[in-house]
């Protein structure tokens, strides 16, 4: 208990203080893309290990509860940004799942690729691994047959794809720099977070963590390339870290500077204005999920999950409380029916289960330890 203890203080301690805060491969276990039917009664997690990333699946009860299914390689390599406790990649959406195509995206931050599986219920085949278009990924995002990868490191960049038949197409004309500081310290504050689509998929959103402190958004032309630069909206102190949209033009943000979640709304200028703001009382908020009408913000300080309800809007928030998760909350991931939420805890590696009542509390269920996933981002629940 002593030693957990201490690694627990790291965490906070870590976190508040920065913050102040290839070729493809064949795909046989289903019988290939065409006959994948998505995902059902799974949960996918990420393991981010340095010595070779793996996706490990899990089928899901009628209860919640998780029985491990599979192992999958990525055929790609994990990646730790410097000064990082409890999640290496300090981002969200390192692992995404796209349901029109039925394909999971995984990048492999150390190789500097991102692996595409199709989908089959709680199983996954390898379809393709492709460069990133830049060093470390660390985000993806996904909209229509449109696709973006979030790079972190040089200053960090994005790179546009298009699905076509199962496989990403790199698109050459998509790829833009961000122009972030590429010597600020430590990495894993001063490294954007998160790349994201608004909800009508107009424009694309990158969070930039302390380096710039900044909302960036690219808007989109109908071909869903990005303009040439990024329009910034700065948030002094915010250090805007996750979002996930609200409504067409709008996103809920995760701000670890301030230890809270707002409400903005995203202009058809790419501008961004504040509507709301809600403070979590814990440390080191940085991740956020979504559904119905609760959103749920993980401190990976407090090792905590605070819940919020949102109304008229995303005007007003809401704070329902605070629950206790395994060491080092980071990325969650809730089901379609929003039954469920699971919840990644990256200081040993292990995925707390709850499920989601009417009033937006959570019962914890029990949890599992993900094989080799100490440190480890990324978790899909379908």
């Amino acid at each position: 208990m002593q030693k957990i203890a201490r690694i627990g203080v790291a965490v906070t301690t870590a976190l508040a203080t920065a913050v102040l805060c290839t070729p493809s491969v064949s795909a046989a276990a289903n019988g290939g893309y065409g006959r994948a039917r998505g995902g059902d009664h799974a949960v996918f997690v990420q393991t981010d290990n340095p010595d070779g990333n793996q996706v490990v699946a899990y089928r899901r009860a009628a209860n919640g509860r998780l029985t491990q299914a599979r192992t999958y390689d990525t055929h790609g390599l994990g990646g730790v940004l410097a000064g990082s406790v409890a999640d290496h990649l300090a981002s969200q959406g390192s692992l995404t799942y796209d349901p029109r195509h039925a394909l999971l995206y995984a990048v492999n931050a150390g190789s500097d690729t991102v692996s595409v599986f199709s989908v089959d219920g709680d199983r996954l085949a390898l379809r393709q691994v492709v460069r990133s278009g830049g060093r470390f990924p660390v985000s993806i995002a996904v909209h229509d047959d449109d696709v973006y990868v979030l790079n972190a490191l040089n200053g960090g960049s994005i790179q546009g794809y298009t699905v076509d038949h199962g496989r990403l197409r790199k698109e050459t004309g998509r790829n833009r720099r961000l122009g972030l500081d590429p010597n600020a310290t430590p990495q894993f504050t001063n490294t954007p977070g998160q790349v994201g689509f608004t909800g009508d998929g107009s424009q694309l959103v990158v969070t930039t963590k302390a380096n710039g402190s900044s909302l960036l958004v690219f808007n989109l032309n109908r071909s869903g390339a990005p303009s040439d630069s990024p329009v910034t909206t700065n948030l002094p102190g915010a250090v805007p870290f996750a979002f996930v949209p609200n409504g067409r033009h709008g996103v809920f943000l995760a701000e670890a500077g301030t230890n809270a979640v707002a409400t903005f709304t995203i202009h058809r200028d790419g501008t961004a204005s504040q509507e709301a703001f809600a403070a979590t009382g814990q440390s080191a908020t940085c991740w956020i999920v979504a559904t119905r009408d609760l959103l749920y913000a993980s401190n990976a300080g407090s090792s905590t999950l605070s819940g919020f309800r949102a109304s008229d809007r995303g005007r007003r928030l809401t704070l329902l409380g605070n629950t206790p998760t395994d060491p080092g909350t980071v990325d969650a991931s809730v089901t379609p029916d929003g039954r469920y939420l699971y919840a990644q805890t990256g200081v040993n590696g292990i995925v707390d289960e709850f499920s989601v009542n009417r009033d937006g509390s959570l019962t914890r269920l029990g949890s599992r330890t993900v094989p080799g996933s100490v440190g480890g981002e990324g978790i899909v629940a379908l």
